[in-house]
């Protein structure tokens, strides 16, 4: 009934009833009649700050399983196995990175992926040098843009050996990057989206471009502060420099094909083993097509003198023997020995064996 509360006596007999039930060898007591009003401090039969309390089958009372804390302000979105793909994703693109990287500065560069973490918005800009390379990239087909940022401790460095540097340290200059500096990291930025999207081409084909660039970090805002993002940190060594350039994913961008993110649909980079059905499928794709052969008859040497006097009827003399195979190649690669004859009044020749090893006949020639 409304506007009835319980009475101390009522109020005390509930206190036993929960003392007593906590005692293994001690029976439930039994329960005093409770008014149809509220209970003070209670709304809707539950309670606030404390802990949540059940009935029994037997009539005693049990406490539930304690209840986990949940941090707000840092939500986990990405589950775990997503996570690990991207990281096995972008351990294979570092190394590629890498490789692209030492053959551009002409010097050993090492890429290591350090970390695969997800964060706030807020907490990725924040933790950003200001001034530095602040590239907003466009992924189609994801939705929303990415980030990538490259860390002045390495980008000027690297702007060095563009520019014909040598092994000496350069000092990082505090200040927005000029027109010409642009352009020159425009070069690394796009060897970077390139091999990314190699990286990426196992789960989705992706079309990657810088449309804008900023020193100011805190200038661009491509999601609300508390959006969760993904962060993958590569650590990239050049002689005795080191420094960090950070992708910045949006959650919301691979939202729709984070269930592709999963070690059952996701490639890796090994290779598999060729199954029949593979084999059947990839020759009957290639049964039709046309593919360059060529014989080699014979070799001759002559003088230019020699060889702008030919004319119709001279006979140009061999040391090969008319009874030697003759070399057939497809595609430019030595594929068997034949000898020379004629067919329905055509020349043609006769395949007598393959050839095993082609890379030793190529080294001859």
């Amino acid at each position: 009934m409304a506007g009835e509360v319980l009475s101390q006596e009522e109020v005390e007999n509930l206190l036993n009833i929960m003392s007593a039930s906590e005692k293994k060898d001690a029976k439930p007591a039994a329960a005093a009649p409770v008014a149809a009003g509220p209970v003070p401090g209670l709304s809707g039969g539950g309670s606030r700050g404390g802990p949540i309390i059940s009935s029994s089958a037997t009539g005693g009372w049990n406490r539930q399983e304690k209840v986990t804390s949940y941090d707000f302000k840092r939500p986990e979105r990405v589950g775990k196995e997503q996570m690990k793909t991207l990281q096995t994703m972008h351990e294979g693109f570092g190394r590629k990175f890498a490789a692209g990287l030492s053959a551009m500065l002409r010097t050993v560069v090492e890429v290591k992926l350090t970390s695969v973490d997800q964060l706030t918005y807020s907490e990725f800009i924040f933790s950003l040098d200001n001034p530095t390379c602040f590239n907003l990239l466009r992924a189609e087909p994801l939705e929303g843009n990415l980030i990538l940022d490259i860390n002045p401790s390495i980008l000027y460095p690297m702007i060095d050996r563009l520019l014909g540097g040598g092994r000496e340290g350069t000092l990082m200059a505090r200040r927005p990057l000029t027109d010409i500096e642009q352009r020159l990291v425009l070069r690394v930025t796009k060897l970077f989206l390139a091999e990314l999207k190699h990286a990426w081409e196992n789960v989705m084909e992706l079309d990657f471009e810088v449309i804008q660039t900023e020193s100011n970090p805190q200038l661009i805002q491509i999601v609300p502060p508390n959006e969760v993002v993904v962060l993958l940190s590569f650590e990239v060594a050049l002689i005795e420099v080191r420094g960090m350039i950070n992708l910045c994913i949006p959650y919301n961008s691979f939202e729709r094909i984070a269930g592709k993110l999963t070690t059952n649909s996701w490639v890796s980079y090994s290779r598999k083993q060729a199954t029949p059905q593979s084999i059947k499928k990839i020759s009957k794709s290639v049964r039709n097509m046309h593919v360059q052969m060529k014989v080699k008859l014979a070799d001759a040497k002559m003088k230019m003198h020699e060889f702008l006097n030919l004319r119709v009827g001279d006979i140009i003399c061999t040391q090969k023997n008319a009874d030697s195979p003759l070399l057939v190649s497809v595609e430019g690669i030595p594929k068997y020995w034949a000898k020379p004859g004629k067919y329905k009044g055509y020349a043609a020749v006769q395949i007598d064996e393959p050839i095993e090893d082609p890379t030793e006949i190529i080294a001859q020639e």
